[in-house]
């Protein structure tokens, strides 16, 4: 297995939110994402993958030819890729926040837009190693929940396509109603742009872990929240609670960085430090860095079991 310092070489433009944004079904757009992906990988075919053969089935083209086995084409003269298990089939779920701020978008694309093409690609790219599939949207209450299941991708796309940012949210209330239904230990991934204090995200994860899941989480942040490239006197309003608040961009911008650098790192911190992977994600940037670290992740546990 090569080292996790190794980068993926993808053809990184197809995966630029922007270009994805003119793809209006998310199957087709969650397939381009990982399978244009994929094949950019300099790394092992299996990484992220379980060793254990599974079946034979005919070649088909496109397929990688090295998952021929050679060995049966010797016995058969017929071409057969082999099949391998997905460790454990594991119960794959996302939760996404689909509260009001996750509506902001400075660009071609809001944060809930990318949030939506990362999940539906996370969600098909586990899919096809076999893991059945959940979702579970939120706000300041769980929105709506697809049970985890083999046959539900169909489903999380077509909620995943239909999800809109309306009421404020919160993460603890939600969260906690969500792991009632989440019994069977597996692999948890929230995507949010952690609008609230650090201790009350932290507090909230910990509920998800509590149960014994493998917990990721894919923090989103528009370019223009981490820059607050804005100039002349301004209006701000709070997307979650509407609050107005003049401001000069060009006096708080240095304190404005300084408070967000300080609140990610410590979400960071905090998450690293309880055993949970921790993405910070600009949403004007491709899907590559998301998906490569969500595979070293699943690598990771793979090693850990």
């Amino acid at each position: 297995m090569r080292s996790a310092a190794v980068r993926p070489r993808t053809g990184a433009h197809l995966l630029l939110p922007e270009v994805l944004a003119r793809i209006d079904n998310l199957e087709i757009l969650a397939r381009t994402v990982v399978e244009g992906f994929l094949n950019g990988l300099h790394l092992s075919v299996y990484l992220g993958l379980s060793l254990d053969f599974a079946e034979h089935r005919p070649y088909m083209p496109g397929d990688d030819i090295r998952r021929i086995d050679w060995r049966l084409f010797g016995r058969t003269d017929r071409h057969y890729v082999k099949l391998f298990e997905a460790e454990t089939n594991a119960n794959f779920v996302v939760l996404l926040d689909v509260s009001r701020s996750m509506s902001y978008g400075s660009h071609a694309v809001t944060k809930l837009d990318y949030a939506r093409y990362l999940a539906a690609s996370l969600t098909y790219f586990s899919r096809k190693q076999r893991d059945r599939v959940g979702l579970v949207t939120f706000d300041d209450d769980v929105v709506d929940r697809v049970p985890a299941s083999a046959k539900n991708l169909d489903l999380c796309l077509h909620t995943l396509h239909r999800a809109r940012a309306g009421r404020p949210g919160e993460l603890g209330k939600p969260i906690l109603k969500a792991t009632e239904s989440l019994r069977r230990k597996g692999i948890i991934v929230l995507i949010s742009d952690f609008y609230e204090d650090v201790e009350d995200v932290v507090r909230a994860v910990r509920v998800l872990q509590a149960p014994g899941h493998d917990v990721m989480v894919f923090h989103l942040l528009d370019p223009a929240e981490l820059d607050l490239p804005f100039q002349g006197p301004s209006n701000f309003r709070d997307m979650e609670s509407g609050d107005e608040l003049p401001v000069i961009p060009e006096k708080l911008r240095e304190g404005y960085r300084e408070v967000l650098t300080v609140h990610t790192e410590a979400l960071r911190d905090r998450f690293t430090a309880g055993g949970v992977d921790y993405v910070r994600l600009d949403t004007s940037r491709p899907l590559d860095q998301a998906l490569f670290r969500f595979l070293l992740h699943r690598e990771k546990r793979r090693k850990a079991r």
